[in-house]
């Protein structure tokens, strides 16, 4: 599974409809040298962390990251990986969850589904204000536009 087929993974799992889930979150929210993959903004105010991991490599490295995704707006931190990469999840720190994802097909369309491995610890990060969940929304609904316009360059 590639980065893109997770991500649908993963908001299949929390619910389009029922949260708020932002894709590449990097300015704006976070702070300076801090990305969170996905953000996924409950009903009840609280905000948790999507790290997205692809291969073993790429989880390896993680490690290296200054910020240690430790950040105090995140009520929970996940990482969402393919099914191959379960082997390897000794790599994944102790407090975060595991969401493992698959990609089925049925009836000759791809499903992309994730099932929860391992449940994260939950921090004390408090409700995200109003405005920082506004900030949230607008950032997604940007990469909504954005994406739109490329649809309609590359079918022109």
């Amino acid at each position: 599974m590639n980065a893109k087929e997770i991500e649908i993974a993963v908001a299949n799992y929390f619910g389009t409809r029922q949260n708020l889930i932002v894709p590449n979150v990097f300015w704006g929210f976070t702070g300076l040298y801090y990305e969170a993959d996905l953000v996924v903004v409950t009903k009840a105010g609280y905000a948790k962390e999507i790290e997205i991991k692809v291969s073993r490599g790429d989880l390896i490295k993680d490690k290296d990251k200054v910020h240690n995704h430790d950040c105090s707006r995140f009520k929970e931190l996940y990482f969402a990986i393919p099914k191959l990469l379960l082997k390897d999840i000794e790599h994944i720190p102790e407090r975060a969850g595991i969401l493992v994802c698959e990609k089925k097909e049925y009836e000759g369309k791809y499903y992309y589904g994730a099932k929860l491995e391992r449940k994260a610890k939950v921090n004390n990060a408090e409700k995200l204000t109003l405005k920082q969940q506004y900030e949230l929304a607008r950032l997604g609904t940007m990469r909504i536009w954005n994406l739109k316009k490329k649809l309609v360059r590359l079918a022109s």
